[in-house]
């Protein structure tokens, strides 16, 4: 059976995937429910509406030439029907990104990916933008992590 990827409103984003302007879709049915969750209405896998293919379209036919990265915030729980969300993005030629709080990924969405946010939410490490953070945010190149991104969202004084 195929896992349903439910998702909000997109809105655009320009720190999420840096250097890109993205639609960003959260996503519903987070099973992590990461303690200190700024989004606990996440984990509900009845909210938002289902993304179908044609939607997802729509949407990237309605940004055409107004951005030009895809980011999913969570989602990879629904492994099949987001790897299809990746590989249409890579049809419109859109960098695309993973926003998840587990520390690997399945190896059927890695090839579709260009960036991947890896690490669960832990309030006393903060996110991307402090340096004790327990998340990193990836490049990848062919299904592999190349490069450690983290750095792009840390300020140095």
């Amino acid at each position: 059976m195929k896992s349903e990827l439910r998702t909000g409103t997109p809105y655009v984003v320009f720190q999420e995937c840096p250097g890109e302007i993205a639609l960003a879709f959260t996503c519903y049915g987070c099973p992590l429910a990461c303690d200190g969750c700024h989004s606990p209405e996440l984990w509900c896998a009845s909210n938002g509406k289902p993304l179908s293919d044609q939607t997802f379209e729509t949407w990237l036919n309605s940004y055409q030439g107004l951005i030009t990265a895809v980011v999913f915030m969570g989602g990879e729980w629904a492994v099949f029907n987001l790897q299809q969300k990746l590989k249409i993005a890579r049809r419109y030629r859109m960098k695309t990104c993973l926003y998840s709080g587990l520390n690997h990924i399945s190896h059927h969405l890695r090839p579709y990916l260009d960036f991947v946010k890896l690490g669960p939410w832990v309030s006393i490490r903060g996110g991307l933008d402090h340096p004790q953070t327990n998340q990193r945010y990836y490049q990848l190149h062919n299904g592999e992590i190349s490069a450690d991104l983290t750095y792009l969202f840390q300020q140095t004084d």
